[in-house]
């Protein structure tokens, strides 16, 4: 295998890796203001929801716990926990051929 082959190899792994962090972030993040309570009147907050909303789409109000705060932490951490384990095992196996 040729030098300049396992460069990419590694590179492709490693954004792979960090979009799945960027990912994995973005819902925890919004976790975070969730149970903080930011204003969701600010743009910052409103463009992180949105976000994490769409990241979490498959799993959003996946559980029917009855406070809201669990469902939350619940459906959104499931999303982060997914994307970090998928992305980083794909990233594995692309750096390891």
């Amino acid at each position: 295998m040729s030098p300049h082959y396992r460069n990419g190899a590694n590179q492709a792994g490693r954004v792979i890796a960090v979009v799945a962090d960027i990912m994995a972030l973005i819902l925890g993040l919004w976790i975070l203001m969730y149970l903080l309570d930011a204003n969701r009147g600010n743009d910052f907050v409103q463009f992180i929801h949105e976000a994490a909303r769409w990241l979490a789409g498959w799993s959003h109000d996946l559980f029917t716990f009855d406070e809201a705060w669990a469902r939350v932490v619940a459906g959104y951490g499931l999303a982060a926990v997914v994307y970090l384990f998928v992305g980083h095992a794909i990233a594995n196996r692309v750096h390891r051929h």
